[in-house]
């Protein structure tokens, strides 16, 4: 897309789905997005909002979104069963009755726990290498997890997690490119390709990768041995920044147990160092998404309040989905408030007689010191929260291309939005300056706005011509674009390729389609960069291409919806074909997104469309685009 009419204007290009779900929030960016350059790209872009985001981070967040319901299930039944079926017990930490119910609740949270971390493998692998990489990447977070298989006393938690996810997915991609016989590759991607990575993956882990994490755990032991005789505010701040680290791996593990074999010996100061780091993590994280709710998806927001929860009950995994979706920005504010939190504990001499943490077992009478403890973990927390807070915003700033301050050049006119889906190039959302409001409004009351340039007179005359409004079906706004002839009640099409492919050869029933074959390609092209499943059962794939001779537009309803990888999970059932050719695909293809876009908003419109019986209540339903 020619972006030069935009010379010194701000510029943000974003996917489609942003603009439906987030529009105040991408009104308040592209206020201080980048300038766009003479001649060149915009000063600096972001994925999300702006830059595409790459491959790899992607599939940590594919593997982070199916984690995180595993994460706050297992946690908050864990929690539940402890305050109100545990006690604290000196020789065994927070206590729940054998055989009592709430040890039943409790064992189905461990179960949810356990599972957590194969589960982020496993769909970080699902990513990268499709569905043949599922299952080498769950067992090999199942191996990183499971320490007694490479003689450790703790697993590799969910780092290890995420570096089994990718080696399972690039594997399973290099498998892939291996040229079998014909006959061969019918059960490559079911039987042999699972079976082979699996066990080429879980070998490596176990000979390779497993024995260095062993070493780390027996040395660290060792070296923290040493230090119980230094300063405790160098130690609690050292045990602080080991348990706020990876939440359950291997240098977790050895901060706990180190802290945890002490007790016995009559020296509960040092588990009291980390009972009160244990819980900053998960509080630190939620208070975060109270303190800068925009920084944060809506999912990632309740997942706080559960963090929240679960911080209170000592259940530092409750912080593990903010640590793999965000680890440079994360880990750090995690340590940080973890040695604040255990610094404070040692200096006030905090005592744990049992081997947990968090506010429960002060709440329960295991702990002395208790006003100092609660001060180190507030402090811990806030600390946490704050500095998540300013490292995350920092790099939203600098991934889209803000300056430190927020504000552009001054004297920069601001933008409002035009919607598109994807990236700038595959007809992405551009913010644009010259815009006019149309009247309609996004999700949450804030005005839309398509581009004000209109097409061509000329080229409306043809489109007119050629399709006639009556002919037409829909309404004026797709009047040039959509027919009779591309409406269609019942997809036939099980799967994003097949179903691409009917549309195509829908859309070819106007004869503006010259070469099918290229319209599909095309199309399944923009697909790889990114899907084009919006959610809410929609899925938009469009193509530029001179495969077509004129802008076209087709619809079809699918019964039992097609796997779109749309963000949501939803199948696509309602699925719009859009295809421009080249010299269109400025103005005209943003004008048809935004029209679609700002329509499909609106739940009455998509229902519908979805209880329309025929083509014909289809296409009246259709009128009301424009």
């Amino acid at each position: 897309m020619d972006l030069s009419r935009f010379a010194g204007k701000r510029v943000l290009t974003v996917g489609v789905a942003e603009g439906i779900r987030h529009p105040e929030r991408l009104i308040e960016r592209v206020l201080s997005a980048p300038v766009h350059a003479e001649g060149g790209a915009p000063t600096a872009s972001a994925a999300g909002g702006g830059k595409e985001r790459s491959v790899g981070y992607k599939a940590l967040m594919n593997g982070v979104s199916y984690m995180i319901p595993f994460v706050v299930v297992g946690g908050l039944l864990i929690a539940i069963s402890l305050s109100l079926g545990g006690h604290a017990d000196p020789s065994g930490g927070l206590v729940i009755p054998k055989d009592s119910f709430w040890m039943d609740v409790n064992n189905i949270g461990v179960i949810g726990f356990t599972l957590m971390v194969p589960v982020l493998s496993g769909y970080i692998a699902y990513a990268v290498g499709d569905r043949p990489a599922l299952v080498p990447g769950m067992i090999g977070g199942w191996i990183a997890n499971t320490g007694e298989l490479y003689g450790s006393k703790a697993g590799a938690g969910f780092i290890g997690a995420i570096v089994t996810g990718f080696l399972a997915g690039y594997l399973v991609v290099g498998i892939k490119k291996v040229k079998v016989p014909k006959f061969v590759q019918p059960i490559m991607p079911i039987i042999v390709i699972p079976i082979v990575a699996t066990t080429a993956l879980g070998l490596f882990f176990v000979y390779v990768i497993g024995r260095p994490i062993s070493w780390v755990f027996e040395h660290l032991t060792g070296w923290l041995s040493g230090m119980t005789g230094t300063s405790a505010i160098l130690l609690g701040a050292i045990l602080g920044l080991m348990i706020a680290f990876d939440m359950g791996g291997p240098v977790n593990k050895t901060a706990f147990l180190f802290g945890t074999g002490l007790i016995a010996t009559g020296n509960q100061t040092v588990m009291g160092m980390c009972a009160a780091a244990i819980p900053v993590m998960p509080l630190g994280q939620g208070l975060a998404t109270l303190i800068r709710k925009r920084l944060y998806t809506e999912q990632e927001r309740e997942t706080g309040f559960a963090s929240l929860f679960m911080g209170c009950f000592g259940i530092s995994e409750g912080a593990i989905p903010f640590a793999a979706a965000r680890p440079a920005q994360v880990i750090p504010a995690n340590m940080l408030g973890g040695a604040v939190a255990g610094a404070v504990a040692g200096t006030a001499g905090v005592e744990d007689a049992v081997p947990h943490g968090g506010p429960i077992v002060a709440v329960l009478g295991a702990v002395s010191g208790v006003p100092m403890f609660f001060v180190a973990v507030v402090i811990g927390s806030v600390v946490t929260a704050l500095a998540t807070v300013a490292l995350v915003d920092l790099s939203e700033r600098r991934r889209s291309g803000e300056a430190v301050g927020g504000v552009g050049p001054a004297g920069t006119e601001p933008a409002l939005l035009s919607v598109g889906a994807g990236g700038a190039e595959a007809g992405g959302v551009v913010a644009q300056p010259a815009v006019r409001e149309t009247g309609a409004v996004g999700a949450s009351g804030a005005p839309a706005a398509v581009p004000a340039q209109p097409a061509a007179p000329e080229k409306a005359a043809k489109s007119a011509d050629t399709v006639p409004a009556a002919e037409a079906g829909a309404g004026e706004g797709l009047a040039c674009c959509l027919t009779r002839q591309t409406v269609k009640a019942g997809l036939r099409a099980g799967d994003k390729e097949s179903a691409i492919r009917e549309m195509s050869e829908l859309l070819a029933r106007t004869g503006r389609v010259a070469d099918v074959d290229e319209l599909v390609a095309c199309a399944l092209r923009r697909e790889a960069q990114g899907t084009t499943g919006l959610g809410e059962e929609i899925a938009i794939p469009h193509a530029k291409t001179d495969a077509v001779t004129e802008p076209v537009v087709g619809f079809a309803r699918s019964a039992d919806g097609v796997e779109w990888d749309s963000l949501d999970g939803t199948k696509a059932r309602l699925v719009f074909m859009i295809a421009v050719p080249e010299a269109a695909a400025g103005d005209e293809h943003l004008r048809i997104l935004s029209l679609l876009s700002r329509k499909l908003m609106d739940a009455g419109f998509r229902e519908r469309l979805l209880a329309a019986p025929d083509e014909s209540a289809l296409l009246g339903v259709l009128r009301e685009v424009g």
